[in-house]
Parts: structure tokens; C-alpha cells; sequence
């Protein structure tokens, strides 16, 4: 089977064992425009056109389904399934931003503590230049049917984003126009591609479906393939040391290197089989990777062994981030905290 998951509309973690985000209904989740009588009752082979329409204000969204959430050095960001951005200064008290859209948000990036990018479904990509309080839609294509996955912030003018079946974007104007990244060896591997991520070396460095690694070793300008330690899918990836990064999948599969380009991982002993969704990097020798059934585990980068801690809940999490000494969560049960990482 060319593709081990289907990207479903919500976590879907327990019945597919996958991390993945929905590529059908999309016209659902927005506005038809005015005179949709006339719209609705057209023969199907007339196209009909969809506009965004802002997210509800959810009084209980930090409790719903939270995909991704990042520290912008003054304030969380955290973004969910019903286009809700949420932010919260001490990591418990969050509150929920306007947006211009509620097409499911999947993945946040930062520049620094002002400029940043949230991208999600409809191909969307929303940029913030004051910090989160205001945000610009700068790309939705409903048409393409196809999810950003995942965005990584490289400056205030450049950025990527990437998504279902080799989805690759780019900015280089800080989001005045967003274009297709040219990258034949992701495009004709039509992979879902589930993390992009800057190497410690400036190095940039995809993840996906399949095993699939990509590497580019000269900003962005061409792209090539990694021989990857593992067949099946890896959902996030996380810069380790000046060269290396750790990877985390399906099953509880991850693996560590000290230079990615020299193509040489270790296995990591995860203890279980257990999907690992999410990881983020708690401090310059730690990793914290999250995943199905709450799953919580540290890597200590220097040896690649990792421990379980004990999870506030036994949801699946999509991503996590560090925090006055403990971990912000989030998945399928909304933001959950762990205040100490012994």
C-alpha cells in the first residue's frame, strides 16, 4: 500500500495508528458564497467556488483537539481542529485568538517572539507579525484537497510548509506570495511529508511517510534523498547538536544521529511499540517524545536512552513543548501539563 495512513480530519490515532489529517469534506468546513442556492443545485462538474469563513469562539477549545503548540519565548501558541489558535502566558490559563479561518490548524513556527506561521488544512498558511494577537490568511487552496503538515519559520521573509502527498510551499517575501517548492524527489514520491525542520548546522531536513528523509544542504536551493534507517512512517524530527537529529514514528520507532548527513542512526529503546507523534527538544541533551495512549518519554541525546514519565492522561498527544521546567501537551483532549520531568 502506497500509503500507510489516510490523513483524517482528527487525530484517528487509535484506529490508524497514524498521526494524520483529513483530505476529503473541505467544503464543509467553510462557506459556499452568496446565491449558494443556485451553487448547491448545479451539475457537479460545475466547480464551486469556497471562501474562508473566522473560526467560533469556543469557550472549552483548549479542552477539544489541540495538533500543535509552540513557545514563542514570551507566550505559548497552540492550534487546533476547528481553526482555534489559543495563547496563554503561563502555560494554564489560555485564551482564544480571532481567525480568519476554521479549517483544522495542524502546526505552528516562530521566527522569534513576533513573527510566526500556523498552517493547517485547505492548504491554509495564517502569518502573525505582533506575537499571535492579530493574524493574515495568506494562502487557502480548498481545491487542492490536500493538508499542511507541518511549517518551519527560517526568517521574517522565508518560510516552508509541507503536507500530504510532497505538498511543499514556500515564501520568500514573508508570505506576500507562497509558491510551489521545486523538489523532484519529493514531488514524484507523492509521500505524505509530517516534519521540516533547521539543522543546527543550517542544514533543512524533511521527514515523512515511508521512511522518507530529505536533506538540503544549500539553503533550500536543491533537495536530495537520505538513506533512511526505517521503512515506515516518521511523524516528527528534532535538531540534536550541531549536526544530528532524532526522529520519532509509527510504533514507537526512533532514531538518533550526531550528523545527518553522514546517514549512521541508532535505534532508541523506547520500551513499547507505541506511535510516537511528537518531539521537541527540552534542553541542549534532551528530547521529549510523545505519542498514543499518552505516551511521555525523554531521550538523553548523549547516550539515546530513554525513560518514561508518568502522563497526566491517556489520550494520544500530537506535540509538546518545554516549559518552566515541565511540559506543555497537547492531542486529543486539548492542553495538559506536566510540572516536573522527574
Amino acid at each position: 500500500m502506497k500509503t500507510e495512513t489516510r490523513v483524517l480530519g482528527a487525530l484517528g490515532l487509535a484506529a490508524c495508528a497514524a498521526f494524520a489529517l483529513a483530505t476529503s469534506a473541505h467544503v464543509s468546513a467553510q462557506d459556499k458564497p452568496t446565491g449558494e442556492g443556485a451553487a448547491a443545485d448545479a451539475p457537479a462538474t460545475v466547480p464551486v467556488s469556497v471562501r474562508p469563513r473566522p473560526a467560533e469562539i469556543m469557550p472549552r477549545a483548549p479542552q477539544a483537539l489541540v495538533m500543535g503548540v509552540a513557545n514563542t519565548g514570551e507566550h505559548l501558541i497552540a492550534v487546533g481542529d476547528h481553526g482555534e489558535i489559543l495563547a496563554s502566558n503561563d502555560g494554564r490559563n489560555w485564551a482564544q485568538l480571532a481567525v480568519p479561518v476554521r479549517s483544522p490548524l495542524t502546526a505552528v513556527s516562530f521566527v522569534d517572539a513576533k513573527d510566526g506561521w500556523v498552517v493547517g488544512h485547505d492548504a491554509v498558511v495564517l502569518h502573525t507579525a505582533d506575537g499571535g494577537k492579530t493574524w493574515t490568511l495568506q494562502n487557502f487552496q480548498p481545491e487542492l484537497e490536500n493538508p499542511f503538515l507541518s511549517v518551519l519559520a527560517i526568517d521574517k521573509d522565508h518560510a516552508y510548509a509541507v503536507g500530504a502527498y510532497g505538498l511543499f510551499y514556500k515564501t520568500e517575501d514573508g508570505g506576500g506570495t507562497w509558491s510551489e517548492v521545486s523538489a523532484p524527489v519529493i514531488k514524484d514520491a507523492g509521500l505524505h511529508l509530517y516534519s521540516i525542520r533547521k539543522l543546527g548546522n543550517g542544514d533543512l531536513f524533511i521527514a515523512g511517510e515511508q521512511g522518507l528523509l530529505v536533506l538540503s544542504t544549500d539553503g533550500g536551493k536543491t533537495w536530495n534523498k537520505q538513506k533512511s534507517p526505517y521503512e515506515g512512517t516518521f511523524f516528527g524530527a528534532v535538531p540534536v547538536g550541531a549536526k544530528g537529529a532524532l526522529l520519532c514514528g509509527l510504533r514507537g520507532n526512533a532514531f538518533l544521529t550526531s550528523d545527518v548527513r553522514g546517514g549512521k542512526w541508532q535505534k532508541i529503546d523506547t520500551t513499547a511499540p507505541t506511535s510516537l507523534f511528537g518531539c521537541e527538544a527540552v534542553d541542549a541533551g534532551t528530547v521529549a517524545m510523545v505519542g498514543l495512549n499518552g505516551i511521555i518519554q525523554l531521550v538523553d541525546t548523549a547516550t539515546g536512552k530513554a525513560r518514561n514519565l508518568k502522563s497526566p492522561g491517556d489520550t494520544p498527544y500530537s506535540d509538546v513543548v518545554s516549559f518552566k521546567g515541565g511540559l506543555v501537551l497537547v492531542g486529543e483532549s486539548g492542553i495538559q501539563h506536566l510540572d516536573s520531568l522527574n
